[in-house]
């Protein structure tokens, strides 16, 4: 099943289930980094708290409850539309990050899926989209607001696709942003949202037609004479 093929260390393992450790919130994340995000972190709770919050235990029983029948939906990362390698945006700018994704499966996604974030930098408010069901091998773009921080230097943050049933799926995308002084990203996607909304405006209709212009310019030029 995509996404359950995870390498775990004996010895990290073994660290972890004598660690004895109280925070529940460094077990969570610990689980979840070792599942690469295939669950979110009220699953992982269920599954440690089921478990005496013994770490190696959690991921038996999780294996143990995965059914090989579920048919896991396929999400493959494409390419970054917006913020690539080597663009930067000033402290403090709105802008959009877009990816583009495919359904690489044989099946059509299930209803109700979404793009949440999972780990690291969030730049805003927004930690979730709804993303429309692709047909198999269907490419499409998925895009958030964001805001840069306000101090320069390199952010970066994980996305995944995940189901209405709280189930993530497919690759780990990813936001990597540098935030400088200077940065044109944001002036730039400020300037082509102007453009397109300059484009879509009524145009003044002209007075004088192509021709009738170089008439009445001809005219003008025999008066000043």
């Amino acid at each position: 099943m995509e996404g359950m093929d995870v390498d775990l260390d004996p010895e990290l393992m073994q660290k972890f289930s004598c660690l004895g450790t109280t925070d529940k919130d460094v077990l969570i994340s610990e689980f979840q980094r070792l599942l690469g995000f295939q669950l979110n972190p009220a699953g992982c709770a269920f599954f440690l708290d089921m478990t005496n919050w013994n770490l190696q235990a959690a991921i038996g029983a999780y294996y143990d409850f995965e059914s090989p029948n579920i048919s896991v939906p396929s999400m493959s990362f494409v390419e970054d539309v917006t913020i690539g390698e080597g663009e930067s945006i000033p402290p403090d700018t709105q802008f959009v990050k877009t990816w583009r994704i495919q359904n690489s499966g044989a099946e059509a996604w299930p209803p109700g899926v979404c793009l949440k974030y999972v780990g690291g930098d969030q730049f805003g408010h927004v930690n979730m989209v709804m993303v429309r069901s692709l047909e198999p091998q269907e490419i499409a773009d998925v895009s958030v607001q964001m805001c840069s921080p306000s101090r320069a230097g390199m952010y970066q943050g994980q996305w995944r696709m995940c189901t209405a049933t709280g189930l993530y799926y497919g690759d780990v995308i990813w936001v990597i942003l540098s935030v400088e002084v200077g940065g044109l990203l944001g002036v730039t996607q400020q300037l082509s949202s102007f453009e397109t909304e300059f484009n879509t405006q009524p145009h003044r209709k002209d007075p004088y037609p192509l021709g009738a212009r170089s008439t009445v310019g001809e005219m003008k030029h025999a008066q000043s004479n």
